[in-house]
């Protein structure tokens, strides 16, 4: 307890992504690297026997940290210690260890596998947060309530409709992941500036078999293709494109939550409350919704993050510079454990997720007679009058009711002003009887149900199998 922990890791993140960016993750996965690439030389022909093959895959997972951590402060290079500590524990095979590669070789290549690993936990996240909010959408589709703009109220809606808003964000961002995931590419093998010169003296000369080799490896790692070209490391906007997909998800769920708080405070709805949870300290009465508000934190930070790596990408020089590593160090992981969080604590928040249909009844009905003017000029027309005159005088009605409700807190009174108009062919008791909600909808709960249906349910069905999660707040 003396020393800095960070709470990505002691609060936040899933055991799956904290494996991903591990250490063990990490250099496991440069061992594989080097199988792969080992494997793929044997077969183009150079001399690599099976034994030292076998000698390399039973040691895989064998990698005594200690030892390798010994080694790098005596190299001052991690990917040396590796090859030593590998080494050590398969000797048959270490006169080929690393045979022609670079440092980004096992580098690298492993932070794109990591990439990679990273944003299929994210889109399964991703996915059950969507059918949880589209089970949402369908239960409310037909509940009316009030839409606001800056913050005033407006036409009315439906609570499901609104969800669709939250959904349609979810569905832009999975369309991206899925295409950034699609488009990984690992950097290959490709030498110390990516013009393979190790690789024309291993092979005398034959370019073709170091397109075979950067082939096979790419294969063998669980990728279409590596780069066509790269410097010593791979084009730095990739890191900059998976942040940004990282920060379209965050700015999502931040959207999300600023609703939610809101619509909390109205009463209209809340996130879970635990039995014994506590909102405040001195206030006893109060339900913070504080999983919202954590993840509108972890959104800002997700979001803030981005900027590293543009920063990295737009400033390296020539094949590549090392201002690149203590940077990607930092916000790589962080931000796709943040991003994980975040997600994890929406899935959460959307499946048990409250609705108060009395208090948003309420709400609306206290403004549905404004809503209901137009209403009001167009029958007052048919009736006979005047249109300019009948919308000054909704304008004056309207306006004395509001000032009733704001300076004295009365009820709104406007259907009664209407009924004692003459000017309009309404009694109170025909304006009470039209006065419901869900004539003034418009379309919503038909939007609703077609966008469910055409839009979110084909991305559902395409990725059922990744459907089923739960999760549990640690704090």
């Amino acid at each position: 307890m003396n020393q800095y922990s960070n709470p990505l890791v002691e609060r936040y993140g899933s055991k799956e992504m904290l494996y991903t960016f591990s250490p063990e993750m990490k250099f496991s996965t440069w061992r594989k690297l080097w199988i792969a690439l080992a494997e793929s030389e044997q077969e183009l022909g150079l001399a690599i026997t099976d034994e030292q093959l076998q000698e390399m895959k039973t040691q895989v997972n064998n990698i005594d940290f200690k030892v390798a951590a010994q080694y790098e402060k005596e190299f001052r290079h991690d990917v040396m210690a590796h090859v030593h500590a590998f080494g050590d524990v398969a000797p048959a095979a270490k006169p080929i260890i690393h045979l022609g590669a670079t440092s980004a070789f096992v580098g690298d290549n492993t932070d794109i596998i990591q990439h990679k690993e990273g944003l299929q936990i994210i889109k399964k996240k991703l996915i059950n947060v969507m059918h949880l909010l589209g089970n949402f959408a369908k239960e409310n589709k037909g509940l009316p309530t009030l839409g606001f703009t800056h913050y005033q109220p407006a036409q009315l809606t439906t609570v499901g409709k609104r969800a669709t808003l939250w959904l349609q964000s979810l569905l832009m961002d999975i369309e991206e992941l899925e295409f950034v995931i699609d488009s990984l590419k690992l950097r290959g093998v490709k030498g110390t500036t990516g013009t393979g010169a190790s690789y024309k003296d291993l092979f005398e000369g034959d370019y073709e078999k170091l397109i075979q080799l950067d082939e096979k490896v790419a294969q063998k790692m669980g990728f279409k293709a590596s780069q066509a070209v790269t410097g010593q490391t791979y084009d730095r906007k990739v890191d900059s494109r998976v942040l940004n997909v990282l920060s379209s998800i965050a700015q999502s769920a931040h959207k999300f939550t600023n609703d939610l708080r809101l619509l909390s405070n109205l009463k209209e709805m809340e996130e879970p409350f635990a039995k014994k949870q506590i909102g405040s300290s001195a206030m006893a009465y109060k339900r913070n919704p504080m999983r919202s508000e954590r993840i509108s934190s972890l959104a800002k930070f997700v979001i803030a993050l981005t900027n590293s790596p543009a920063q990295v990408a737009a400033t390296q020089w020539f094949e590549r510079t090392l201002d690149d590593s203590a940077n990607k160090r930092l916000s790589i992981p962080q931000a796709f454990l943040a991003t994980d969080a975040l997600l994890s604590i929406w899935h959460n928040v959307v499946d048990g997720m409250v609705v108060y249909p009395k208090v948003i009844e309420k709400h609306v009905m206290a403004e549905l007679p404004f809503m209901m003017t137009e209403m009001f000029i167009m029958e007052g027309v048919k009736a006979g009058g005047d249109r300019q005159e009948l919308h000054e005088s909704i304008r004056v009605h309207s306006i004395e009711a509001g000032l009733q409700v704001k300076q004295e807190g009365k009820e709104n009174d406007l259907l009664e002003r209407i009924a004692n108009d003459k000017t309009y062919p309404f009694t109170l008791e025909e304006l009470k009887k039209v006065a419901d909600p869900k004539k003034y909808t418009g379309f919503a709960e038909q939007q609703t149900v077609d966008f469910l249906h055409y839009h979110l349910n084909p991305v559902l069905e395409k990725n059922k199998d990744l459907l089923g999660m739960e999760y549990e707040m640690k704090v």
